[in-house]
């Protein structure tokens, strides 16, 4: 396919990408438009001061951010999953959301709020995907098992969801891109009756969603 007619169809996929976006409504049609419309017009300059072959590279690269929010969030995931390999924090995506399970036996010490000093390593990893990939929000979330009293666990798994939102400012993402809540053992992932799953019970879950403004 000719290099003219190659960028031309970039562009054109981009524009459905568009008016496909689940994300509907004016400002985030611009928005899919940024990622896509302009990632054609990129590949096209590319391509005019380029050799045949890198301007083929070039162009398939930005036909990934083509595709519009799905395809943002897929690169971002990977990148997230490459950081987290082997750290004990589980990856799940969730439509065009992604969700980070970190396990509270490798994030606090017990009844505490103060991040273990061999997790910052981990959350420098994850700060610093979520500063390069700033097109999204974040929803940091702390969760207990049900020992102790509903007001003790909703304070401390705040405090925990607060913990690691801050450490996260301290790697370059934006505070207004986090909203920080406790919810104690409202939302458990696992049986309470049993220690293994008071153990997964207790986590910080970090909820990247695409910003939709």
């Amino acid at each position: 396919m000719p290099l003219a007619r190659l960028f031309f169809f970039l562009f054109s996929l981009s524009l459905v990408a568009c008016t496909t976006n689940p994300y509907t409504g004016e400002q985030q049609a611009s928005k899919a438009a940024k990622y896509g419309g302009g990632a054609a017009a990129l590949c096209g300059i590319l391509g005019a001061l380029d050799s045949r072959e890198k301007a083929l590279r070039s162009a398939a690269a930005c036909g990934i951010v083509g595709a519009g929010v799905g395809a943002y969030m897929d690169v971002q995931e990977a990148k997230l999953r490459e950081q987290l390999q082997g750290t004990g924090v589980q990856v799940v995506r969730e439509g065009n959301n992604i969700r980070l399970i970190m396990p509270g036996n490798i994030t606090f010490q017990t009844d505490s709020y103060n991040l273990r000093g061999n997790f910052y390593p981990v959350l420098n990893s994850v700060g610093l995907v979520l500063a390069q990939y700033h097109e999204t929000t974040m929803r940091v979330s702390g969760h207990t098992d049900n020992t102790g009293s509903r007001a003790y666990n909703l304070e401390l798994s705040g405090k925990r969801a607060r913990s690691v939102a801050d450490y996260l400012v301290t790697q370059g993402v934006a505070q207004s891109r986090m909203y920080v809540e406790g919810l104690g053992f409202d939302q458990p992932i696992a049986d309470n009756g049993t220690a293994e799953g008071r153990a997964r019970n207790r986590r910080v879950e970090l909820h990247i969603l695409p910003s939709a403004g």
